[in-house]
């Protein structure tokens, strides 16, 4: 019996030259029966089974006669050493459509056929076992185990980016999306004006600035963290009754300021005194609507016959410069509220001194967050509010005219409001 070795596929070769699987040509030998040995690499078995189904008008191909199983007989029938005669048999045509094989004889009965072939495939990079295994041979092609030349490294692929590129802004790292520093928070940057400053607030006995007295006052001075450094606090006698309204909103009783206040007289001029060599030692003077204040003591020293403040400046606003530099937020712009808005804290809101040192910080605050905007000299920036102070009286008296009152007037003047004709 002849030996038959039949090439069941090929197995392309990767990137690197190598089959996957080990060689890349198997086979199994015909009729060759399986050696016994221990396993010495893995291996993946793939049977196929080709099954042929023939009928009367497609009889089977004639069988091949084997010395072990004598004439007639199919070879696959013959035994496990046999092998099937028509894998290798010359291709058979069947008849035409309604003849038989042989003259006269009746039509072939159907009949079903089966061809099996299995091979292994070595699988290497696994684990080997020492157990005693039968494993299929395989025929492997003579070089398979020849050592190889190496090959030249592959060209690079542009769609795989395997080469190197130049970096670009695709490769900077997205500030949005951190990680953050957990450290101290940096302290902003604010303009020189900001980080000592004087800051000043009275509490009275009415709005009209004309005719209202002085109840208390306080003069702080803030370092650039916002720490008040030094404080004067001052209560006077205003020597005529107080408003409940105006003790509902400081809390100071006629009867207390008669009993605990000092002459008027004397604490005017001590603020005056104070104010004056604040300016004079380089301080910004931080008032809060600034024309009520400032005007409200220029005509008690006159009352008083105190030396008045002439034109006092650098005076900074917050009220106003927070009106220009965030002029389209909606909403109240008190002092209680802008201390909220820029994080300043105001526990004893209309406290004289509460609210000057509320307002430093807040003046601070804006600083911080608009220093661009802000970064002048004291002396620009006290001409700067003069400006935008007209503007937006202008731009309130037009809209009161335009939605409430047509003859309603804006009362002008920065810091310090002119003396009314009537007053």
């Amino acid at each position: 019996m002849t030996e038959t070795q039949i090439p069941l596929f090929d197995i392309p070769e990767n990137e690197r030259g190598e089959a996957p699987f080990g060689p890349r040509r198997l086979g199994r030998h015909a009729g060759g029966a399986p050696d016994d040995g221990v396993v010495v690499e893995r291996s993946v078995t793939v049977s196929v089974t080709v099954t042929e189904k023939f009928g009367p008008a497609f009889p089977p191909p004639p069988a091949e006669t084997s010395p072990a199983a004598g004439p007639g007989v199919p070879d696959d029938a013959a035994g496990p050493s046999g092998a099937p005669a028509h894998a290798a048999a010359a291709p058979h045509h069947p008849p035409a459509h309604g003849a038989v094989p042989g003259a006269g004889s009746a039509p072939a009965p159907e009949t079903t056929y089966s061809t099996s072939s299995t091979v292994s495939l070595p699988v290497t990079g696994g684990p080997s076992s020492t157990a005693a295994t039968p494993f299929a041979p395989y025929a492997p092609y003579p070089d398979a185990d020849a050592p190889r030349a190496p090959r030249a490294p592959a060209e690079p692929d542009w769609r795989r980016e395997e080469w190197p590129r130049e970096p670009d802004w695709h490769d900077e790292p997205d500030w949005r999306e951190g990680p953050f520093d957990e450290g101290p928070p940096m302290a902003l940057p604010v303009p020189a004006w900001a980080e000592r400053l004087a800051v000043f607030d009275l509490e009275t006995t009415g709005i009209d600035v004309e005719t209202s007295r002085i109840v208390t006052a306080n003069i702080s001075l803030l370092d650039a963290s916002g720490t008040a450094v030094s404080r004067l606090d001052w209560l006077a006698d205003p020597q005529v009754d107080i408003p409940e309204q105006a003790t509902a909103v400081h809390g100071i009783t006629t009867e207390h300021a008669r009993s605990a206040g000092r002459p008027a007289a004397d604490v005017v001029a001590e603020i005056v005194a104070e104010l004056r060599r604040a300016l004079a030692e380089g301080y910004a003077i931080v008032v809060y609507n600034a024309p009520y204040d400032i005007t409200l003591l220029n005509r008690e020293a006159v009352r008083h016959g105190v030396p008045p403040l002439e034109q006092p400046s650098p005076v900074i606003d917050p009220l106003v410069i927070d009106k220009q530099v965030d002029r389209y937020r909606k909403g109240k712009r008190t002092l209680e509220v802008s201390a909220a808005h820029y994080g300043v804290e105001l526990l004893d809101a209309h406290d004289a001194g509460a609210d000057a040192i509320a307002a430093g910080r807040v003046a601070q605050a804006i600083a911080a967050k608009f220093a661009a905007e802000l970064d002048l000299s004291p002396h620009d920036l006290h001409e700067a509010q003069v400006a935008w102070h007209e503007e937006q009286c202008a731009s309130f008296e037009d809209y009161m005219r335009r939605t409430k009152n047509p003859s309603f007037t804006s009362r002008r003047g920065w810091p310090e409001s002119p003396r009314r004709a009537s007053a």
